[in-house]
């Protein structure tokens, strides 16, 4: 899905869109609507009001790739930016999640599900050199993308600044932090957890720009994890065990 193609494919997709709000119609591939298969998404539409409708499977399959006899078309969404970092509704234990060059669509989906699934109210990418939300990366996602607010940003350093001025501590996933996620103590309140690229890591600028740094030790020979295990291991090691006082 991007924002210039509004659908998504797949069972899974199509039935987190009717619960996210965002979907408008459901088709599904002719003679399949009495398969068990489409069951919970056939009564999730029903209970929400989306339209669904049977149309030839060469339909769907001039619609999107992989589509598994369902594709969903998407109600337009505005996409958010890095202005509305400085005026979102952000609870005062926030969570944001900030991905600093992320390319592959199943990695920014991987990651989207973790950061959902945490409990994150707001994940920010760059616009280029970036992943875009692609029909495989809201599949990657089970549909988290769906649920999860999202911005994109032309500059992430400015975006960490934005979250900054909204009470945001800002804390960069790095392998040469001095401080590893066991050693140290995610602070409370708002927060937001920023990763690099897998090649590269954080940029110099965004670096910069955290409030302090953390690394993910590693006791095996690979040197590093890709951004989508990352980040699920810093969550659940780092992030959330503050939050639910499971560390001092």
């Amino acid at each position: 899905m991007t924002r210039g193609t509004e659908v998504v494919a797949g069972r899974r997709a199509a039935l987190e869109a009717v619960r996210s709000g965002r979907a408008s119609e459901v088709l599904v591939a002719s003679g399949s609507r009495e398969t068990s298969a489409l069951r919970e998404l056939l009564e999730a539409a029903a209970a929400a009001a989306v339209r669904v409708r049977e149309v030839p499977r060469a339909e769907l399959d001039r619609m999107a790739e992989d589509h598994r006899g369902v594709v969903t078309r998407l109600a337009t969404q505005r996409e958010l930016s890095e202005r509305d970092l400085a005026t979102w509704p952000f609870p005062e234990d926030a969570l944001a999640v900030v991905l600093d060059g992320v390319t592959d669509p199943q990695n920014l989906g991987a990651a989207a599900r973790s950061a959902e699934a945490a409990g994150a109210a707001m994940l920010v990418t760059r616009v280029r050199r970036a992943a875009a939300v692609t029909p495989a990366a809201v599949r990657a996602s089970a549909g988290a993308l769906l649920h999860l607010p999202h911005a994109r940003v032309a500059n992430i350093s400015k975006a960490i600044g934005r979250l900054q001025e909204a009470g945001f501590f800002v804390v960069g996933l790095d392998g040469s932090a001095p401080i590893t996620v066991y050693d140290g103590i995610c602070p409370q309140g708002r927060v937001a957890l920023v990763l690099g690229s897998e090649d590269e890591g954080l940029s110099r600028l965004v670096r910069e720009a955290c409030d302090a740094l953390v690394a993910l030790p590693m006791a095996g020979r690979v040197s590093s994890l890709n951004a989508s295990a990352s980040l699920a291991a810093v969550l659940y090691a780092y992030v959330l065990p503050s939050r639910h006082g499971d560390r001092a």
